[in-house]
């Protein structure tokens, strides 16, 4: 591709790049791990609906970092916000891309794509921002 025509290529608008979701055979011996080995700060371990999901913090910076045992596979999902889901699918879409999964996430709307090279991508829209201060601090495992 010319540097022209990557110069005609209109950069979809994702604000950041958010959460890292790392699968996990055992959510608590990873928590564990994160938390007694690493030094991570726990912000929340949630037990719920036969899964286990826990949020560790590593540094202050950073996307945030979700253990979920539910999440197949050993590629974590990269989780990044955008400002319309739906403008952002409509954009993709007539580049050819379709969605491999659409979920809703405590956080919001959430789409999912696998790059020809196997990465895992998400998009998604922040609809429910006190959901992060609803999660902060539970502990149901670890």
């Amino acid at each position: 591709m010319s540097s022209v025509s990557l110069g005609m290529i209109r950069m979809m608008a994702i604000e950041s790049l958010d959460v890292l979701y790392l699968p996990s055979r055992d959510a608590q011996a990873d928590l564990a791990f994160y938390r007694d080995v690493l030094g991570a700060r726990v912000v929340f371990a949630i037990e719920a609906m036969g899964t286990r999901v826990a949020e560790v913090s590593l540094s202050p910076d950073g996307p945030r970092l979700l253990l979920a045992d539910h999440l197949d596979g050993e590629a974590p999902l990269l989780l990044h916000r955008v400002s319309s889901l739906e403008e952002t699918l409509d954009e993709l879409g007539a580049r050819g891309l379709q969605p491999e999964h659409r979920v809703e996430l405590p956080l919001g709307p959430c789409v999912t794509f696998r790059t020809p090279g196997g990465q895992r991508i998400g998009l998604y829209e922040l609809t429910r921002p006190e959901m992060n201060e609803r999660f902060a601090g539970r502990a149901d495992f670890g």
